[in-house]
C-alpha cells in the first residue's frame, strides 16, 4: 500500500531528524520551525510559515489559524517542543487539515526522543500513524 505524498513526507521526516541531531531537545518551538524551514529549503521544497488560514462556520468565516508549516502546498506540519506530548496534538493537526482542505499532516515532536505522527484525512475518513520510519 502507498501513502499519499510518500516521497515528500520520506523528505520532510529526514529533515525532521536532520534538525532534530543537531539542535536536540530543549529549545522553543519558534526555533524549531524556523531550522525546519532552512533545512526544506535547502532539500529544495518550497515552505510556507505560520500560514494564516481562514475559519469557516456553515460557510462564514469565523476567525484564523496559523499553521506552522506547509510544504509544497501539500503537507502541513505541526511541530511541538514539549516534555509529554498532550493527546490533543493530533487533533489540532486533523483539524488543520480539515480547515485547508489538505489531506496529509506530520506532527513532529521535539521532545526528549524523537517521535513523529502521520495524520490523513480524506473528507470526513481520518487516519493517525504513529511510526518511526514510512
Amino acid at each position: 500500500m502507498s501513502l499519499r505524498h510518500e516521497e515528500l513526507s520520506r523528505s520532510v521526516i529526514g529533515a525532521f531528524y536532520a534538525v532534530y541531531n543537531t539542535l536536540g531537545y530543549g529549545f522553543l518551538e519558534s526555533l524549531y520551525s524556523a531550522a525546519m524551514e532552512h533545512e526544506l529549503r535547502d532539500r529544495g521544497h518550497r515552505v510556507d510559515r505560520e500560514l494564516p488560514v481562514t475559519v469557516c462556520y456553515r460557510g462564514r468565516p469565523i476567525g484564523t489559524q496559523r499553521l506552522d508549516l506547509v510544504v509544497d502546498s501539500k503537507l502541513v506540519i505541526e511541530i511541538k517542543s514539549t516534555s509529554a506530548l498532550h493527546a490533543s496534538a493530533t487533533r489540532q493537526l486533523y483539524n488543520y487539515l480539515h480547515a485547508t482542505r489538505l489531506e496529509t499532516g506530520l506532527l513532529f515532536h521535539f521532545g526528549p526522543e524523537p517521535r513523529f505522527y502521520r495524520v490523513a484525512h480524506f473528507g470526513t475518513t481520518r487516519r493517525t500513524d504513529e511510526t518511526d520510519q514510512i
